[in-house]
């Protein structure tokens, strides 16, 4: 029998097809929403001495070659004791057989790119005909990457920077005026002086952070904005304001249900804020926009957990690629 094929991240990144991936991330939330797609709840693990957790998703479409089971930590201490904060693994099953045929040891960036990839699929269907400018709140990896994969789908040369360390915000930003998507892409960055002050001037804007209490508040965000909130993806964790929520045109999650267990929409539906039928997901709007902004006046929310179906998809891109 045939031992399981061990792909190591640098491998991984050479095969991944990274423009082709919003597309294929896109084409998950369809089959996701149009139930085609097989997605049990998702699984967690909490450490508080030293602190993390583990997120494990799994699923599979229907009908296609094979079942996925992913494993993603993040142990916040890691990086002062020289090691990174995150990790990870995909696994990648037979669907006919059962058997386990490749192991990704993506060390959590496949993870982070469909993550990544989402944000711009919201944007992309969500955000105002305009940008004038685009807001990140975080410093973290996903806070550079939601920035860089933006630049498929938004037309805009200015993006703030907002994160609760000022130092962090500097050195942010010199990474990525070094970086040659953004040199490429013409982007001009500045440090916001708060999140208050980035809602202000921004018009589009990703939340990245780990917070358990809201960093963007009811009254700071202007008419038309499109919000991306993608780091409230367990239980405790809050990006966002409730009323927000409640006063959004529209409401847009990756999962519905996912969301309204333990996203920015479940803070809100608890609240009696938000009424969990007036939720749209985001494979809906992709295939309908009348379900979205319809108006560059409305204020829009994607409130995005991490769907399995993104590993599912973002696994079998680089597993086709291999052949």
């Amino acid at each position: 029998m045939n031992a399981p094929v061990l792909i190591g991240l640098d491998r991984i990144r050479a095969l991944l097809d990274e423009g082709a991936l919003v597309d294929q991330i896109e084409a998950g939330f369809v089959m996701y929403s149009d139930g085609r797609v097989v997605v049990p709840p998702v699984g967690f693990l909490h450490f508080d001495d030293p602190p993390g957790d583990v997120h494990i998703k799994y699923g599979y479409v229907t009908g296609a070659e094979h079942y996925v089971l992913k494993m993603a930590s993040g142990f916040y201490e890691n990086p002062s004791i020289g090691l990174p904060a995150a990790d990870g693994v995909i696994l990648v099953f037979s669907q006919k057989t059962g058997r386990l045929e490749v192991v990704l040891h993506d060390e959590c960036w496949l993870t982070d790119m469909r993550t990544a990839a989402a944000g711009a699929v919201a944007a992309r269907h969500l955000a105002p005909s305009t940008v004038d400018c685009v807001g990140i709140i975080g410093t973290g990896v996903q806070a550079r990457m939601q920035l860089e994969m933006l630049q498929q789908v938004v037309d805009c040369d200015r993006a703030l920077i907002w994160g609760r360390s000022p130092e962090k915000v500097k050195a942010m930003i010199a990474d990525l005026e070094a970086s040659p998507s953004i040199q490429s892409w013409g982007l001009s960055l500045e440090a916001a002086d708060s999140a208050e002050d980035l809602a202000a001037r921004c018009n589009l804007i990703v939340t990245t952070t780990s917070a358990k209490e809201p960093v963007l508040r009811a009254g700071s965000v202007r008419p038309g904005t499109h919000i991306t909130a993608m780091g409230s993806d367990d239980d405790g964790k809050q990006e966002v304001d409730a009323a927000i929520l409640g006063s959004a045109d529209v409401v847009v999650a990756d999962s519905r249900s996912q969301c309204v267990h333990h996203g920015e929409c479940g803070w809100a539906v608890r609240d009696g804020l938000l009424n969990e039928g007036a939720i749209v997901e985001l494979g809906e709007v992709i295939v309908d926009a009348s379900l979205g902004r319809t108006s560059d006046d409305q204020v829009t929310i994607a409130d995005l957990t991490g769907v399995a179906v993104q590993d599912v998809q973002i696994a079998s891109m680089v597993v086709g690629a291999m052949d």
